[in-house]
């Protein structure tokens, strides 16, 4: 029932690219997981267990990445030339380019965010430096490989109602990375709204939403 709906973050220690993310979650998940559970991920720790970032100095700028740097905000990952270069580096320096100059024109006749869907997928997960837990804190952290696939290998270590992957912040944005099937991502996303990951001193990069197999059926009937 949705009265006992639960959101439990979960503690671990800093996990690297020496851990594997599907048996982290289940050594630190034990004994805490029902049939009726959803397991949550924050997407930048998915994403460090798979080697998937970069230090800024290991970067080459280009005077493109400099350039294109200046038309994101500042509050965006993508607003240094070293979170730009990082983007170019993996989808293409003049993809990235000419998908900002058309994200602009396309923002001018009422269609916004087109830069992010035309920039590849990189474009809306990357996480500059101060984006995620010490001593990553120090990088530029990509998404995460295979989203959806890591979910279900969750699911089915853990035997819960499903798994997601979710890139959330202290904004009130939330969004999903990589979810099972059974799990409706609207309804899940929204119940992470307020930022339950801890990924920074907080070391708690996992969440637990108890009973949510029962949250969504009701809903969906509009209970």
């Amino acid at each position: 029932m949705a009265e006992d709906l639960e959101l439990i973050p979960v503690h671990t220690r800093i996990l690297t690219e020496k851990d594997d993310i599907v048996d982290s979650i289940a050594r630190y998940t034990e004994g805490k997981v029902g049939p009726d559970d959803l397991v949550c991920s924050a997407e930048s720790v998915v994403a460090i267990t798979q080697g998937r970032y970069v230090r800024p100095e290991n970067l080459k700028i280009s005077r493109v990445a400099q350039f294109c740097c200046r038309f994101i905000p500042d509050y965006g990952s993508l607003a240094s030339p070293h979170g730009m270069q990082s983007l170019m580096d993996v989808e293409g320096k003049w993809r990235v380019a000419f998908a900002l100059f058309g994200g602009f024109l396309a923002k001018l006749v009422g269609k916004p965010g087109m830069f992010y869907v035309w920039g590849g997928k990189e474009t809306a997960m990357i996480d500059d430096v101060t984006g995620t837990m010490p001593p990553f804190d120090k990088c530029i952290v990509y998404g995460p490989a295979d989203a959806d696939n890591v979910c279900q290998a969750i699911t089915d270590r853990l035997g819960c109602y499903g798994a997601m992957i979710a890139d959330v912040n202290d904004l009130k944005r939330s969004r999903v990375v990589g979810i099972t099937p059974k799990v409706d991502g609207d309804i899940a996303r929204m119940l992470l709204i307020d930022n339950p990951f801890g990924n920074a001193s907080q070391k708690s990069p996992i969440c637990i939403i108890k009973n949510y197999r029962q949250y969504q059926e009701a809903k969906k009937s509009g209970k």
